[in-house]
């Protein structure tokens, strides 16, 4: 291995996720996580960059193993597995190391779990208890109300919500531009319903926010800098509540969008290009979903099931 710290490695290693390969800032840091956890499990007291100039094909097994025995999720080994194969790969092309130790380490399937879908009346009882609560003119009640009215009608990730601008939202045409992964972007329909929410938002709710360092944000919180993944999460888990319907993360709403525009007749490819997926077998999931559903009412009611 070069002479290079092992900080110094991990932030060339993180620059190369993201600038070659085009990856999230998020995606390259859990990389960057994985191999700190790899490092620390073969020798908490050794200082990384020794640690890591003498992994071995077992080590990465080991450590592997000991994860599955801990409990971790097939997706949670299967991704792991991943960010050891492509930082040692990263690390032999460049010269850091002399050997790939990872190039033999087997790749784990990651488990084929359905999304969590919520059914079409919970989804409008949800929007429309979040409605119900912005008539009283408070701003972060008709922001809460606009941000899930919106990512149920666009389907979009949490992340490129809190990524959106005021110049990225065009209600005229009733268009939204959202950066997605590899800062791939995309413009997305939404209907009237979002469109009436945003609105609201823009006109009453955003300037009761807006701070002398307020930027050019969409979304904001109440002191003026631009909404973060948490405080989705908190709004929807909130409006969920108040609703009675199952508690769903923000990511629920996105699947709950693929799944209603296909089980409503929309084609696999719009929906690809709806959601950002660079792999239409990616789409393909919410195709078992609606199966999976259909199997199950069709268990409950036919009498030879």
């Amino acid at each position: 291995m070069s002479t290079v710290t092992a900080s110094e490695l991990l932030s060339a290693f993180e620059a190369c996720l993201r600038h070659r390969r085009g990856l999230s800032e998020n995606t390259a840091r859990a990389y960057v996580g994985d191999i700190e956890k790899l490092a620390t499990f073969l020798d908490p007291e050794a200082p990384a960059d020794d640690v890591l100039r003498d992994v071995t094909l077992a080590d990465l097994r080991a450590w592997l193993g000991h994860m599955a025995d801990e409990g971790k999720s097939r997706t949670t080994l299967a991704r792991r597995g991943a960010s050891a194969r492509a930082f040692f790969a990263w690390a032999h092309e460049d010269g850091h190391i002399d050997s790939n130790p990872a190039a033999r380490l087997a790749s784990a399937r990651p488990a084929r779990t359905l999304p969590e879908v919520l059914s079409i009346p919970d989804v409008l009882s949800m929007l429309r208890v979040a409605q119900l609560r912005a008539d009283d003119g408070d701003a972060i009640r008709i922001r809460d109300w606009a941000m899930a009215e919106l990512l149920y009608a666009t389907g979009m990730r949490v992340g490129e919500l809190c990524g959106c601008d005021l110049g990225d939202i065009d209600l005229d045409e009733r268009l939204v531009r959202v950066t997605g992964k590899g800062d791939k972007q995309r413009v997305i329909p939404f209907g009237t319903p979002a469109a009436g929410a945003v609105t609201a938002w823009i006109e009453r709710g955003r300037p009761q926010c807006v701070e002398p360092h307020t930027d050019a944000a969409l979304f904001l919180g109440r002191r003026g800098h631009r909404v973060d993944q948490r405080q989705v999460r908190e709004a929807i888990h909130q409006l969920s509540a108040l609703a009675g319907v199952p508690d769903v993360a923000p990511h629920a709403l996105r699947h709950s969008a693929a799944t209603h525009l296909l089980t409503r007749g929309s084609d696999l490819r719009s929906v690809q290009e709806v959601l950002g997926h660079a792999s239409l077998a990616t789409t393909q999931r919410y195709t078992h979903v609606s199966a999976e559903r259909l199997r199950a009412a069709y268990q409950l009611a036919h009498p030879r099931a």
